[in-house]
């Protein structure tokens, strides 16, 4: 782990038991997973990254464009593999390969990660087959 994924990890950690809240980024008030994300930057640089335009729920359904990978490459840089993970890494997930990627998580750990969702909020889940399937990219916050 790294002195930066140390302190993301800490600070995601503090997001957990969030409830959900579309396009929200506010512990203890609301988020959605890029809230959390937001949220955790915040905490690390003193500002977060901002958002180019609202989005649905349904955005990457509709759009069919990877607004999710290109922000990530844009503040963290180039993707790592999922073989290079380490905890405080940021994870993006698709639902279905024709699909944009559309969720976001913090590695936890070797097997489990922090993300926001509509039924339960911000949590920590076993980071499973299912989802690590579904990884679409793997991002290192910047150096502190």
């Amino acid at each position: 782990m790294t002195v930066t994924g140390d302190r993301a990890v800490a600070e995601a950690e503090k997001w957990i038991g969030t409830p959900y809240r579309h396009q929200a980024a506010e512990i203890g008030v609301g988020c959605d997973c890029l809230g959390l994300v937001r949220g955790v930057w915040r905490a690390l640089y003193g500002a977060a990254p901002g958002i180019d335009i609202p989005y649905a729920p349904d955005w990457a359904e509709r759009s069919g464009t990877e607004r999710l990978l290109e922000a990530a490459t844009r503040y963290c840089g180039p993707a790592l593999g999922p073989d290079e993970m380490l905890p405080g890494d940021i994870l993006l997930f698709r639902w279905r390969r024709q699909y944009a990627a559309k969720h976001a998580g913090i590695l936890s750990g070797p097997d489990h990660f922090i993300h926001a969702y509509e039924q339960a909020g911000v949590i920590r889940s076993p980071l499973v087959p299912s989802w690590r399937r579904r990884i679409a990219g793997v991002f290192r916050f910047p150096a502190l």
